[in-house]
């Protein structure tokens, strides 16, 4: 099951983008996972650090 994978940025993301026309396609259960899924993920790059080493 792909379920961990549903997110709410991901469907946003996959019907905003669409020009003309939005088909989806899939369980009604994971689109309304996804839906109900609004996770702000952490990003890790490191920046700060980057930053930091420059000045």
């Amino acid at each position: 099951q792909h379920y961990p994978m549903l997110q709410r940025k991901l469907i946003y993301t996959a019907i905003t983008r669409a020009k003309k026309l939005v088909i989806v396609v899939g369980q009604k259960k994971a689109l309304n996972i996804a839906i109900k899924k609004n996770i702000a993920e952490l990003r890790y790059s490191m920046l700060k650090k980057k930053l930091m080493d420059i000045t």
